[in-house]
């Protein structure tokens, strides 16, 4: 997918929509598809699950689960996998929609998976004492399996202390879990909302779905009011959402937060209240070759109306804007970015695990948004590896082809995965900028990078 990624950088850089310091930062990732978002708050951190579309996939071809973090809100850093259906000895694959929930220092993740004896899927739960896991197994097989329309699970721990657990296509069903949050309450059981249309809008044509509810909820709670926001309208999906005073209901219909747009036949939406502001994730086909089965998670920061309802959201190339400067004086994980130009993540073997960036071509590079550089940088170091013939870390600011602060040299280290740590001076990198890693060499595959650091003058 890199190349195709590559593309599409080439063409905003030549569209007269986008000024030279303000390339696009949607879709949050861009080295995979990715797809069903679910964000969770935890610690000051924004911690975002996503489902993983398969390269060139033309069913929901999807085998692990991925987990980004962010502090400001556009720089995103890439964790990996903390979870594939293999972890489920139930299962048989497609790793669908999920949702993480942090309750007494334990993280649980819900998730859809196709469970190998019914032949249909089924919602399972996994358990980590860390939200970028890895998580295991909680109960050994599947939590809920009911009936085909066991999908797209989400959660909600409410003010009570009562956890509620809500799915379904095309109807929608919820259980009370117990507290152990890895099972639910036998005496109420599974129960079915009443898919009426004063709950759920009016759908005309399709006896068998009278309402606008198809699939995707995401069920929380804000003030008194509890929100049940949802895939609607059938395909291609608008978002759309229904309230109530009671976390069972009955629910009010309240209309559209999300037109149908974007290139995906399918979408599903994630809400946040983070550091004082709110925010919409959805999924879209925006990169190359995306669709209906290659989606991309994307981020809108919104404003509620007076009265708790939503306004109308749709989907831009810009994403919000940063809340928080990065510290470029710290070592940060170079799969950090706001926009990955032509590169790809993998897992690491250097000394500190997690992630590094590598498959780097002549030309590619990391955007790494709204840093300050204080009263100046003197010095640049990274942590690169590199079999083939190196390469150059141009340091750029505000655009790749921006002011050049500094140029770091990368020869080969003998190994992809055998690391060294690279030096270069750099000048005139001070204030507040749009960090351009930028990477230059000859042809193939150049070298790969772990982190980085500034140095302060």
């Amino acid at each position: 997918m890199k190349k195709l990624v590559s593309l599409a950088v080439a063409g905003l850089l030549a569209s007269a929509l986008y000024s030279p310091v303000s390339f696009a930062d949607n879709p949050v990732v861009q080295t995979i598809y990715t797809a069903d978002p679910a964000p969770l708050v935890y610690n000051d951190t924004v911690y975002l699950y996503t489902g993983h579309d398969e390269d060139n996939s033309t069913y929901y071809t999807m085998n692990d689960w991925r987990v980004y973090s962010s502090k400001d809100m556009a720089n995103w850093t890439d964790h990996g996998s903390p979870l594939s259906y293999k972890a489920f000895s139930w299962s048989s694959g497609e790793a669908w929609a999920s949702q993480v929930i942090e309750r007494n220092g334990k993280f649980y993740f819900y998730v859809t998976a196709k469970s190998t004896s019914l032949g249909r899927p089924a919602i399972g739960v996994a358990v980590s004492s860390s939200p970028t896991g890895p998580f295991v197994d909680a109960i050994g097989g599947p939590l809920v399996s009911s009936s085909w329309g066991d999908i797209d699970p989400t959660v909600y721990v409410d003010s009570d202390g009562q956890a509620y657990l809500y799915w379904g296509n095309p109807t929608l069903k919820y259980v009370k879990l117990n507290p152990d949050m890895i099972s639910y309450n036998q005496s109420t059981g599974i129960v079915q909302v009443p898919m009426t249309t004063d709950s759920f809008g009016v759908r005309n044509g399709n006896a068998d779905r009278p309402t606008l509810y198809e699939e995707g909820p995401w069920f929380y709670k804000r003030g008194s009011l509890y929100y049940m926001v949802y895939a609607a309208s059938g395909i291609p999906e608008n978002i759309a959402y229904s309230t109530s005073s009671s976390p069972t209901g009955p629910w009010k219909y309240r209309g559209v937060i999300m037109p149908t747009q974007g290139g995906s036949f399918t979408n599903h939406p994630g809400i946040i209240d983070f550091k004082g502001r709110s925010y919409f994730f959805y999924h879209n086909g925006a990169l190359p070759g995306g669709g209906g089965f290659t989606r991309s998670v994307g981020v809108e920061q919104f404003t509620y109306n007076a009265d708790g309802s939503f306004p109308v959201i749709n989907m831009t190339t810009a994403g919000p804007q940063p809340i928080a400067t990065l510290n470029p004086y710290v070592r940060t994980q170079a799969e950090t970015s706001a926009w990955a130009a032509g590169v790809e993540t993998e897992t690491t073997s250097d000394t500190d695990g997690g992630m590094n960036v590598g498959f780097i071509d002549h030309g590619d590079y990391l955007k790494i948004k709204n840093v300050n550089f204080g009263a100046g940088a003197a010095a640049f170091e990274a942590r690169v590896a590199s079999a083939g013939s190196g390469g150059n870390i141009e340091l750029r600011l505000d655009s790749p082809t921006g002011t050049l602060v500094g140029t770091c040299a990368v020869q080969n280290t003998g190994g992809w995965q055998s690391w060294v740590t690279k030096n270069c001076t750099v000048s005139g990198a001070s204030g507040t900028h749009d960090l351009y890693l930028k990477f230059t060499g000859g042809s193939g595959y150049l070298f790969n990078i772990n982190w980085w650091k500034f140095s302060a003058s």
